[in-house]
């Protein structure tokens, strides 16, 4: 039985066909990061990290639609290819705005795949919740596609 959530907590597993040295890159390195971060629709504009404990990151998505979106957050434990964990605050005047949650994601990998498991929290309400799951689902499958293109790219060269 999965593990019960409150309505405070946004939690998504998802499989990459890639190693975890890679998918830890994918939140760790700008130049992978802007390539897939944002729903679909998005695009990342702009990227700045200090990957350290303590150290702090700044991004925009944007899209035609909805302008720009502006977040930022400080990394709090950092366990290379295993673990991340930071803040995450929408630097914006939407409903979300400044409201520090933190996200802390594991990295599992067996035979070649990475299992990441991502879990934000706490949310003002289980509506605000909710309105992430799409955001983050589809920025993820961006995340898996650039992944499988880069897995694929690796293997073509070898």
């Amino acid at each position: 039985m999965g593990a019960v959530l409150a309505d405070d907590e946004l939690l998504i597993t998802r499989t990459f066909d890639a190693p975890a040295s890679l998918i830890f890159a994918m939140w760790t390195q700008a130049e992978h990061f802007t390539r897939w971060m944002g729903p679909e629709g998005f695009t990342c504009t702009d990227c700045e990290m200090d990957v350290r404990v303590g150290g702090g990151y700044r991004a925009t998505i944007s899209s035609p639609e909805s302008g720009d979106s502006p977040f930022s957050g400080v990394y709090r434990e950092i366990v290379t290819n295993e673990r991340l964990v930071f803040t995450f605050a929408w630097n914006n005047t939407g409903p979300s705005a400044d409201i520090e949650t933190l996200i802390t994601i594991t990295f599992r990998e067996h035979d070649g795949k990475t299992v990441q498991t991502f879990h934000q929290t706490p949310f003002l309400n289980a509506e605000r919740r909710d309105s992430h799951v799409g955001g983050w689902s589809s920025a993820f499958e961006k995340a898996a596609a650039y992944a499988a293109g880069i897995t694929q790219a690796g293997k073509d060269r070898s």
